[in-house]
């Protein structure tokens, strides 16, 4: 299954888009921001054997979230 989730913001750039994944990583003010939500979905995604991209330009910023099939 792929998700694709896309916006026409101004995107980011590109030492925050190659961060975001990391934990604690927030562009928020102190105390604004754990900086684990990102962190967490990407972990979680990775453990079922999926795999969350980012593509931002500035033209805005698109996910996409790729999750493996499972026979049911």
């Amino acid at each position: 299954m792929i998700i694709t989730v896309a916006d026409n913001g101004s995107g980011m750039p590109s030492d925050v888009a190659e961060r975001i994944f990391d934990p604690f990583f927030t562009t928020k003010e102190p105390g604004k921001g754990t900086g684990l939500g990102l962190h967490t979905v990407h972990t979680i995604i990775n453990r079922v054997g999926g795999e969350i991209t980012v593509d931002s330009t500035s033209e805005g910023t698109t996910f996409t979230v790729t999750i493996p099939a499972v026979a049911g």
